[in-house]
């Protein structure tokens, strides 16, 4: 079976905790957390894996994101 390579965006933020935080905008539910980024990273391939078998649709495009000074 040949396996289809798909590009995501991880939005990142860090709790109070310290903890770093991923979200898949493109993937209904689709975060993680890790103690580093790396631990994030692997922690959040793993659920976008679990997510595809899930979804047989991405839910939204992702645009991008921009920084508003109020």
């Amino acid at each position: 079976m040949i396996h289809k390579e798909q590009e995501f965006f991880v939005v990142i933020e860090r709790d109070e905790d310290g903890l770093f935080v991923g979200e898949v905008p493109q993937l209904r539910a689709c975060y993680s957390q890790g103690r580093t980024m790396d631990e994030l990273m692997t922690n959040i391939k793993e659920v976008i894996a679990l997510c595809l078998e899930e979804q047989q649709e991405l839910i939204n495009e992702f645009i991008g994101i921009q920084k508003v000074l109020v």
